[in-house]
């Protein structure tokens, strides 16, 4: 999920969604032409060793590139935008948001992609400029905080929670509920 509400809600990942795939996949089909391209440009440079060489085609699938780029990043930024919305436009007290190490999730080649795809800062910022326009306090938590493995029924803490386990079973009062929603 791309973000977890206290209230219920929960935001599913943009990435995940047909429109967004479909996206990706037009970006990746766009990259591909347009490095063919550059190959056979390198190619026919080779051989006429020194002439000029026209470089029209190349200069539209640039374009083509930079637009697919443009309108998949103009997707996420929209649903970021209504994401922040949404949240704001409740007006609560507060809202308290997580500070993550995305610099350290980063490594983690599995997830790097899917990770820097989310678009974290650009969330985070536009929340905080939200709610200094609409006078609402954001607290953010520190990074270390074991908001994950702490029940949120008696704040029993869990030290063995993998990534994987994505229900929170708390051992102490027999809490079962979603590990995302458990944290918020």
């Amino acid at each position: 999920s791309f973000a977890v509400i206290s209230d219920g809600r929960n935001y599913p990942n943009i990435n995940k969604s047909e429109r967004a795939r479909k996206l990706i996949k037009r970006l990746k089909r766009e990259q591909r032409k347009f490095s063919r391209k550059i190959q056979k440009l390198k190619q026919r440079k080779e051989e006429t060793a020194g002439k000029k060489c026209k470089r029209s085609n190349l200069d539209k699938q640039r374009l083509k590139v930079q637009r697919a780029y443009m309108r998949l990043t103009n997707k996420r930024h929209d649903y970021i935008n209504k994401t922040v919305h949404e949240i704001v436009s409740t007006r609560p007290e507060y809202i308290t948001i997580e500070d993550l190490n995305v610099s350290g999730m980063l490594k983690n080649r599995h997830l790097s992609r899917a990770i820097a795809e989310c678009e974290f800062y650009y969330f985070r910022a536009l929340l905080e400029r939200k709610c200094r326009e609409y006078g609402i306090q954001l607290r953010i938590v520190d990074r270390f905080y074991a908001s994950s493995k702490t029940c949120s029924r008696c704040g029993h803490i869990k030290k063995d929670l993998k990534l994987s386990d994505r229900v929170y079973e708390c051992t102490e009062c027999g809490l079962v509920m979603d590990r995302d929603y458990n944290a918020a």
